[in-house]
């Protein structure tokens, strides 16, 4: 599930089912978020350090993937999640917290 933050839609298709936050609701709290991807069994993509700070002190779902490449324009924004997607999907099964750089991805086990 893809935070508010993040722009949509999105250019590039990750090959995992994606929705955005405004599926469950205009300007959606981030418990609310947390509970749903948590329900859900979701993966929450979001700029928001809360999300990773959160799940440090837990275990999945949900299971979080913090970008942390800054503001950038959509189509260099787009870029670099796209480039970095496949190596994202490929930690998500046995990673809590995976973080984007723009240069590099950092992962943290449960």
């Amino acid at each position: 599930m893809f935070d508010e933050n993040i722009p949509i839609p999105l250019r590039f298709v990750p090959s995992l089912p994606v929705t955005h936050a405004t599926s469950i609701g205009q300007s959606v709290s981030d418990r609310a978020l947390w509970a749903h991807a948590e329900r859900n069994a979701l993966v929450i993509v979001s700029k928001d350090t809360d999300f990773a700070d959160r799940i440090m002190a837990t275990s999945p779902p949900p299971w979080i993937v913090h970008l942390r490449f800054g503001n950038l324009r959509r189509a260099a924004f787009e870029a670099v999640l796209a480039g970095a997607w496949p190596r994202i999907e490929s930690l998500l099964p046995t990673h809590k917290l995976i973080r984007v750089f723009s240069d590099r991805i950092e992962a943290v086990k449960d």
